[in-house]
């Protein structure tokens, strides 16, 4: 039992990568769609470049998205409009019409009994059909059915045999024309006015269901396509007819319902091509990036923002695949980049990429716009802590979309007067989604625990209370690290490191020191050296214990731990060589072991350079009237017996690279000490 314990003690970190990758594997499968995709891919107008096909089995050929819409418009404007009509509304009114006309006209004179007649028939014309409660916006020849309330149909007519109110005083005027004096023409029609009331009413309800049962019933088919019968032959030209046969086709195949046996077939496939990407991933950090391989946090990491971005691709096709490009892809490199570095954030992308051609519609046409967007993202972004930077390569980005979608369309089309100008509109929005990737940066780094440039930046501002509390304790390790910063950033310059981090990494470096400030020379300002009281032993102690009082200082303050390893690192397994020597005068049988520093060795460029520049620094204050030739053969003899010592082993540092590095560090130090030529007397 114990040794299985240990043996899963020994390979946990492994083993947690195995359930990482199998976890992933399988959420990406469960976003993908379940069903098989189509094996042929064709293009409009373009010659088909596969054998002859013929249909695997009968299917119905679909009609056009123009002509389901032409059919549509065809129904609505066809369609009647149904209305409410109230036959007891016109009873009522010829009833107010007697007792409101003998009240208007009190005499009984021949004209009057006219009149009256008159009025009974123009109250029998404007309810023959009825008259409308408000003006409607249909056309006169717009098919109109009058229904009871009981919604029994009464009788069908066109619209314009109903009267609209604003109609009313023309109808009268014009019944009314040359039978009666103005007189009495005025006084009947204002009393219709008094008692005319609409009865007909739109019947919203009815006149909806009976439109929707109507276009519920057009038909998404026309025609249909025999099993063995020919398609296309190659070489043909796919026009519109084959066009949508094959579109047909296509449909059909990937939304027939499978069977068990099918659906089980098509997720082991999609499973073993995820792994296989997801495994190309992983080896490639094995190969190229073991520091990054042997962190089970940066792996999950870079596994979280894949998935991540398979999700919201998945989200937003389910939800309408026209606005596939508002997902900012771009977010993926430009965070592992912020994070790691470029070669591994491109590699992740085109990972990411390829998985998502599963799902998007115009796949090829797809993942070449979002490979293009990547690649440019790692070509223009750089220095992201900068905003301006930012912006600046996000316009870059969406450009590079713009141009390419333009590109495409013309291509598929062969002409511009039908180009979708919104979906250009879809990738401005997508630009500025990605510049959300600032505040995500902070948010991984809380989560994750991670650091990119941007803190580097926050952490490089000498006013931060850490490096204030150095410069106030120990002012002479402060200015010793200001000094170690500048010459570390060069050399990091010179040889392609990175600048940023090594320069946080030096100004904390030496943060331990503040625990024993007046114990380290830079600090001694009195001439008083509390080393005299105490033995070689105890003073190599003290000196050593500063790297382990700075990382418990670094982690007391939060301090990244890609700054933590510069404090861990910066001595390596090097020996306090002046109390050594001291020791070994006085004892012979003295132990190495008690005058060296832990470690660990340095295991990066960055943390070597620090080591470097570290040492020459600190050294050069002893240098006493220094010339260019004395440099010179001061920084070969302490970066040589470094290197003799094995400090650089473990860190991917070559020997020309150290060169250049002793190239910059003579050309500061002799710049520092204003050196100048000797004039003779």
């Amino acid at each position: 039992m114990k040794e299985l314990l240990n043996k899963w003690y020994k390979n946990h970190a492994l083993v947690y990568k195995i359930l990482l990758f199998l976890v992933t594997t399988l959420f990406i499968v469960y976003l993908f769609p379940k069903t098989g995709k189509f094996r042929y891919s064709f293009e409009k107008g373009k010659p088909w470049q596969s054998e002859n096909l013929y249909a695997p089995f009968n299917f119905a050929i679909q009609k056009t998205q123009e002509e389901i819409n032409e059919e549509q418009l065809e129904i609505e404007n066809n369609a009647p409009v149904y209305f409410e009509i109230d036959r007891e509304i016109p009873e009522t009114i010829k009833l107010n019409y007697i007792t409101k006309f003998n009240e208007v006209f009190n005499d009984s004179t021949t004209s009057k009994r006219t009149l009256f007649r008159q009025g009974t028939d123009m109250v029998e014309t404007l309810y023959e059909n009825g008259i409308l409660d408000t003006d409607y916006p249909y056309s006169n020849d717009k098919q109109v059915v009058l229904v009871a309330s009981n919604n029994t149909v009464e009788k069908r007519i066109e619209y314009r045999g109903l009267i609209e109110i604003n109609q009313l005083r023309n109808r009268l005027e014009s019944f009314l024309k040359q039978s009666t004096s103005a007189e009495n023409k005025n006084k009947m029609i204002s009393l219709f006015f008094d008692i005319v009331k609409p009865n007909v009413t739109l019947n919203e309800t009815l006149t909806k269901k009976t439109l929707e049962e109507e276009l519920s019933q057009i038909s998404h088919t026309r025609g249909s396509i025999d099993k063995d019968q020919l398609i296309i032959s190659k070489g043909q030209v796919v026009e519109d007819e084959e066009y949508n046969i094959l579109k047909s086709l296509k449909s059909e195949y990937e939304s027939q319902v499978w069977n068990t046996a099918n659906y089980n077939w098509v997720l082991v496939a999609y499973t073993l091509l995820v792994a296989l990407a997801l495994l190309m991933l992983l080896l490639f950090l094995q190969k190229y990036r073991l520091e990054v391989f042997q962190n089970n946090t940066k792996v999950t990491f870079i596994f979280f923002n894949i998935a991540l971005m398979v999700l919201l691709t998945t989200l937003v096709i389910n939800y309408n695949s026209q606005y596939i490009y508002v997902v900012p892809l771009c977010i993926l490199p430009l965070v592992l980049k912020a994070f790691f570095d470029a070669r591994l954030g491109l590699f992740s992308h085109v990972l990411t990429v390829l998985l998502l051609g599963f799902i998007v519609p115009n796949s090829y046409e797809y993942m070449f716009l979002q490979i293009i967007g990547g690649i440019v993202t790692i070509l223009t972004v750089s220095e992201l802590y900068k905003r301006a930077n930012l912006f600046i390569s996000v316009g870059q980005i969406t450009l590079i979309y713009i141009i390419a979608y333009f590109a495409f369309f013309v291509i598929h089309e062969g002409q511009i007067t039908t180009l979708k100008w919104d979906t250009f509109g879809l990738f401005i929005l997508c630009g500025l989604a990605t510049l959300f990737v600032q505040p995500l940066i902070y948010i991984y780094e809380k989560i994750f625990g991670l650091v990119s440039d941007v803190s580097l930046l926050e952490l490089s501002d000498t006013n931060t209370k850490l490096l204030k509390k150095l410069s106030n304790k120990a002012p002479g390790t402060f200015h010793h690290s200001l000094n170690v910063a500048n010459l570390a950033e060069s050399a990091a310059n010179e040889i392609g490191a990175n600048a940023m981090l090594i320069r946080v990494g030096a100004l904390y470096h030496d943060i331990g020191k503040m625990k024993n400030p007046t114990y380290f020379t830079e600090n001694q300002s009195n001439g008083i050296n509390p080393h005299d009281e105490l033995s070689n032993k105890e003073s190599a102690g003290v000196i050593v214990d500063h790297v382990l009082n700075g990382i418990e200082i670094a982690k007391k303050y939060n301090l990244p731990d890609r700054v933590i390893d510069f404090i861990r690192t910066h001595h390596g397994t090097s020996v306090v060589y002046y109390f050594y020597m001291k020791e070994k005068a006085e004892n012979e049988d003295v132990q190495i072991e008690d005058f060296s520093y832990p470690g660990p060795k340095p295991f990066s460029k960055e943390t070597a350079i620090l080591m470097m520049c570290d040492s020459v620094e600190a050294a050069s204050k002893s240098l006493k009237e220094p010339t260019t030739t004395k440099i010179n053969d001061f920084v070969e003899n302490i970066i040589n017996k470094q290197m003799e010592s094995g400090q650089f082993l473990n860190a991917n540092i070559t020997f020309k690279e150290i060169q250049s590095i002793k190239k910059v560090l003579k050309h500061k130090l002799a710049n520092i000490y204003h050196l100048r030529i000797e004039y003779p007397e």
